[in-house]
This record gives structure tokens, sequence and C-alpha cells, in this order.
């Protein structure tokens, strides 16, 4: 008779749950989001807070609606290069991947006021934006040194158990990570000009989330006899997520002189609802609950070389502590684990266009600072942008590339102090190309 100790089979069977991710960490994946949007966009690397005039420029700041001149159309295409390097005890594994999106569509429609009113012009617009790609695979290898799968292979119930057949030695761990999914965000904005230097807007967003995970861990132990045990130690769960939420935003723009713009924008926390499905080895859960993201401000400036070029800086403000997951009666202790483990965190984004005729030469830089109180200086995602654009006169081409990196950590020994957590490094590269047509 075969029998897994008390150690290995309840506490692993108990902890399972914690090999997916938790629902703190769900809280900050879902209330975070990618720099996507349009080429001319994501080469200023989301530096238009005080520019507008941008489909994806209306999701920081609706009042940069109320920019554009003209009514335009457009449509996105973008290419994410993503590689993921893993270390577990000094074994690494490099997993390169690339995934194609329709990451941006949208219209802006806009209307002149020919009266005597100081409200010179109101623009309405609808945008579709992939808020967040969840697409991404790793694997971590290695040997912690330390079983957690402890087995018995010669059990019996005589009460001696010096006759016992223990699988005390690792000869390592496999933990899979496959995640997939995506966060589409759909807003509607309406913003007008007012005399010639002040811009208002509001927008109202919907948000549609599918997030699926499959984790798998496997530990091979030996009882020091040759004998193993790899066909037993196996775990498995697999996590799927659908949420709806909704959110809105209010911001302005104000031209002080003729070459400086500031802005200052708004956007309120997102109201989720989620269903859940968990499938374990220990069966399918299903459960429903409800979560809000943080608000978040942004302050920009842009000073405007007339008709030469720009240069933009935005600056974002978020305070990931006041995430909130609900029934709070079931889920007290995660956000008691919300206040204590997260904090507010900074983005700043710099951006730059220089025209050539009727091209145009662009970059930019950003800093989103982790949200984590305890992470390193290297869990901040960091990046830069370069891009070009074409005016052919009523259809205007970007292109973009940008890349970023950062790392992060993945504990699938939740409950045992012995074992580290592995190490992950990010590196993203992102290619974007964008038709824009006057309509």
């Amino acid at each position: 008779m075969k029998k897994l100790l008390f150690l290995g089979a309840l506490i692993c069977s108990m902890g399972l749950n914690a090999q997916s991710l938790g629902y703190n960490d769900l809280g900050v994946l879902y209330g975070s989001e990618d720099n996507n949007g349009t080429a001319r966009y994501r080469a200023l690397s989301g530096a238009f807070g005080a520019l507008g005039g941008d489909l994806s420029a209306v999701e920081i700041n609706p009042a940069g609606a109320a920019v554009f001149l003209k009514s335009e159309f457009s449509v996105t295409l973008n290419s994410r290069d993503q590689s993921i390097n893993t270390n577990y005890y000094n074994t690494n594994n490099l997993f390169e991947d690339n995934y194609t999106n329709l990451s941006q569509a949208g219209v802006i429609f806009t209307f002149k006021n020919n009266g005597s009113s100081n409200w010179k012009r109101t623009s309405v617009g609808f945008n579709y934006t992939l808020s967040k790609d969840y697409n991404n695979y790793w694997r971590a290898t290695g040997n912690s040194g330390f079983a957690t799968f402890i087995y018995d292979s010669s059990f019996t119930d005589d009460g001696d158990d010096t006759n016992d057949n223990l699988y005390l030695n690792t000869d390592g761990q496999t933990f899979e990570n496959l995640t997939s999914g995506k966060n589409n965000k759909y807003t509607f904005s309406i913003a007008s000009q007012y005399s010639d230097d002040l811009y208002i807007g509001a927008s109202v967003s919907t948000h549609d989330i599918s997030f699926v995970q499959r984790v798998s861990l496997s530990e091979d132990n030996n009882d020091g006899n040759g004998n193993t045990n790899a066909s037993d130690s196996f775990l498995r769960n697999d996590l799927f997520n659908a949420g709806t939420g909704a959110s809105f935003s209010v911001g302005l723009i104000s031209k002080p002189t003729d070459n400086i713009r500031l802005g200052l924008s708004y956007q309120s926390p997102t109201w989720y609802e989620f269903e859940e499905e968990f499938n374990s080895d220990e069966g399918l859960n299903f459960f429903q609950y409800s979560l809000r993201t943080p608000s978040k401000v942004t302050g920009s400036f842009a000073y405007i070389f007339d008709k030469n070029g720009l240069i933009s800086v935005d600056y974002t403000h978020r305070n990931y502590s006041n995430t909130k997951l609900s029934p709070t009666i079931d889920f007290g202790d995660e956000n008691q684990t919300f206040n204590t483990d997260l904090k507010a965190a900074g983005e700043l984004r710099v951006g730059g266009e220089w025209r050539i005729k009727k091209a145009s030469l662009r970059g930019g830089f950003h800093h989103q600072k982790s949200p984590y109180q305890d992470a390193l200086s290297s869990d901040d995602l960091k990046g830069y942008s370069l891009g070009f654009g074409y005016n052919f006169g009523n259809i205007k081409l970007d292109l973009s590339y940008e890349n970023s990196n950062r790392t992060d950590v993945y504990d699938f020994y939740p409950q045992y102090s012995e074992v580290n957590a592995a190490e992950l490094d990010f590196d993203t590269s992102k290619v974007t190309a964008t038709l824009v047509f006057n309509i």
C-alpha cells in the first residue's frame, strides 16, 4: 500500500489555489493597463495628456477629443514579441513567443459652431482599445533540495515506522504557467473647445475581461534506493475568469500661451463583476465576486515648437492600496493585504515629435513604478519608443517600435518558506502600425 504523508498530502492539496494567481495578484493584474493604442501614441510612449488630437489620447484625457480639427477614423495592428527568462535555483529557461492583435479602432466626429457662442467646436467619439493582453507562457525547472511530496511506498497499519520506505530526496521540480485572454475597453467620449484656449471633455468606458490560467507542478523524488515517485507527485489546476466593468473619465486642456499646453484628467475606479471557475485535482468550483480598481490622476505638460514639432510629459498617480474585493465578508484578508502590501505608484511618460514636411520622426521614454511595497527597482517597468509617420493627405500612416523590460517573482510553493520563488525576467518588443482616414 502506498501512502502520501500528511505534510505532502494535506498542505499541498489545500495550497493548490496558491499555484494559480491569488486574488491579490489578480486585483493588481486587472487594475493595470498596457501602453496600447495608435502607433503615434505609442511612438511618444503615451505622453499625450496635454496634446489630444489622437484617438488613444482620449483614453488619458477625454478633453483631447476637442483638439481634432477634422473627423477621423483609425485602425491599429500590434505585434508583440515576448521574451521570458526564468531562473529557479540557478537553472535558466528562455521562452520566446509572438502575439498579433487588433489593438485599436475608433472614430471621432467633429462639429464646428458657426454661431456667436464661445463654444467653438464639439467632438463625439468611440474608441476600442486592447487595454491588456494576457497571453504568455513560461516554465521554471530546477532543484530546491526540499521534498514537499513525501511518500511512503510500503505503508502498513502495523504501528512500526521502521519498515516504512520514504521518498525524502528530491531530484527537481517543474512548474508550467500558461495564461491567455485580454481586457477589451470601449470608450464613448464627448468634448468641446471653449474660446481659443480651453478644452473640456468626459468619457464613459465599458470593459470586458477574459482570463485563463493553466498551471502544473511536478516534483521528482526518490527514496535513496533508486526508486522514484514521478508519476504520483503531480498537481494541475485551471482558472477561468470572465468579467465586465465600467468607468468614467473627465479632463481639461488649457493653452496659457501659443506654445504651452497643460492637461489634467481623472479616471475613476473600474467597477468589475467577475464569474470564476476553478478546476483542480480536488474538483470543480464556481464563484462570483466584485472588484474595484484604484482611480488615477494624470497631469500633463507639452511645449509646441510652432509647426515644427513638440515635446510632451505626462505623470500619472495611482494608489493600488485602494483596490478592493467584495463581498467584504469573504475577502477580509485580501483587502487587508491590499492595504499593507501595495502602495501608490507613479508613471512618467515623455515623448517628442519633429516634422519634416509631410513626415514625422518620434520618440519617447516611460517608467512605471511597481505597486508592491517590497518590490526591487528592477521590478519597475522601463522602456523606450521610436516612430515614424507620413501624411498622404486624407490618409496617414504611422509606425512605431517599443521595447520595455521588468523583473518579477512567482512563488509556486507559498506554503513552504524553505523553497525560493522563481525569478522572472520579461523583455517585450512591440511593433505597431496605424492607418488614419479623414472622413
